[in-house]
C-alpha cells in the first residue's frame, strides 16, 4: 500500500492511503498541505482525530476542512462537548474503545496516556496499521522532579506501553513525542517504546522547535535489533513528506 506522510506542525500528520486520508492532531498547517491534499481529490472520504484537549494538538478548524466529502472525527472524550459542533459526525473516544466501520473500512483502538486524553491505533483493510502517541510519553523532567516523581512517571509510562505492546507487537507507522525541554535524555521515552514495539517506519513528533537535537538519532544507543528493522524519519518543517 503506497501510503504519503506530510508533517503538519507540532504532532499533526497526514497519511494519505489509496481509499482515506487520516489527519492526526491537526494544530496548524502553515504550508497548506491539508487543503492542497483535499483540493487535488474529491473522492476520498477524511478521518481526523483529536488525541486530547490541548490546544496545541485540537484546532475547531478541522470542522471547517473537507466540507465537500464524507468525513469523520474522532476524539477524545477529555475534549469539552461544547467545543465541537453539533453537524458533525464525531466517534468519542476513551482508552479501550473500538470504533469500526469508519470511512475506508478503518479500525480505531483508544490507548491510554500519561497525559490528558489517548493515543490511537488505526488498522487499515490490509492489515496496514499506524500508531499515534498523542501525549503518550515517558515525561520525567529529571532537572525539576524528586527521583520518586521520576520513577512514578517511569512506571506510569511502562504499565500503559507493556499493555498495547500485550495487544500490538508490531505497528508499520508511528508517531511519538520527543520533547527536548525533557533535556539530554529526551527520546528515552521513544527508545522504550521502539524496543518493546515492532516499528517499520518511525517519525518523532512534539520537537518544540529544536528538531536538530530530537533528531540526533546515533545519540539514542537504540539496540541493534531495532536499528535494523526501524527506519527512524525527521520531518520537521511543515510540509515536509515521505511516501513509505
Amino acid at each position: 500500500m503506497a501510503t504519503k506522510v506530510t508533517y503538519l506542525d507540532n504532532s499533526g500528520f497526514m497519511v494519505e492511503g489509496p481509499d482515506v486520508i487520516l489527519i492526526f492532531d491537526y494544530f496548524r498547517d502553515p504550508a497548506h498541505e491539508v487543503k492542497k491534499a483535499l483540493s487535488h481529490d474529491s473522492d476520498r472520504p477524511v478521518v481526523f482525530f483529536v488525541s486530547h484537549r490541548h490546544p496545541d494538538h485540537f484546532n475547531p478548524e478541522i470542522f471547517n476542512l473537507a466540507q465537500n466529502r464524507r468525513r469523520v472525527y474522532v476524539i477524545s472524550n477529555d475534549v469539552v462537548a461544547n467545543d465541537i459542533r453539533d453537524d458533525v459526525p464525531v466517534e468519542w473516544m476513551s482508552a479501550g474503545d473500538v470504533a469500526e466501520g469508519l470511512p475506508g473500512d478503518i479500525r480505531v483502538r483508544a490507548f491510554g496516556s500519561t497525559d490528558a486524553g489517548v493515543s490511537y491505533l488505526v488498522t487499515m483493510p490490509d492489515g496496514f496499521r499506524i500508531f499515534h502517541a498523542g501525549d503518550l510519553n515517558y515525561w520525567h523532567w529529571k532537572d525539576e522532579s524528586t527521583l520518586a516523581e521520576v520513577e512514578r512517571e517511569h512506571n506510569r509510562y511502562t504499565v500503559i506501553l507493556n499493555r498495547i505492546a500485550s495487544e500490538v507487537p508490531e505497528v508499520d507507522v508511528a508517531f511519538f513525542p520527543v520533547d527536548t525541554r525533557l533535556g539530554a535524555d529526551c527520546q528515552a521515552g521513544a527508545v522504550q517504546f521502539l524496543s518493546a514495539i515492532k516499528v517499520a517506519d518511525f517519525f518523532p513528533m512534539h520537537f518544540k522547535g529544536e528538531f536538530d537535537k530530537a533528531c540526533d538519532f546515533g545519540a539514542w544507543n537504540l539496540p541493534e535489533a531495532v536499528v535494523a528493522r526501524t527506519k527512524l524519519y525527521c520531518l520537521h518543517t511543515p510540509g515536509d513528506c515521505e511516501t513509505l
